[in-house]
């Protein structure tokens, strides 16, 4: 794999990652969501549950978040020392 096929590998998982990052909000908003609703109903059970959910939900958006970053680093440094251009990235779609 050559050095800009491995690139746009890369900004592909960074996307990726950033869907999951997307994916796991949409979750603890629904989990936001379920902890309204048992507002009006008190279920003592649910709420204990949801509670342990939410925590390790945000415990893995948080980790996602981590990950995205240093990732996002890794990508930015790879770029810069291979010297990858607009340039480059342009013509290689086009070739494609």
């Amino acid at each position: 794999m050559d050095k800009i096929e491995k690139f746009k590998t890369m900004e592909k998982i960074l996307r990726e990652i950033e869907d999951l990052k997307n994916s796991e909000t949409a979750v603890i908003k629904k989990i936001g969501q379920i902890e309204t609703e048992n507002m009006n109903l008190s279920n003592q059970q649910l709420e204990k549950s949801i509670s342990e959910v939410y925590d390790g939900a945000y415990k893995n958006l948080e980790n996602i978040e981590g990950l995205h970053s240093s990732f996002t680093e890794t990508v930015s440094e790879f770029k810069s020392a291979n010297k990858i251009t607009d340039e480059m990235l342009l013509e290689f779609s086009e070739s494609n």
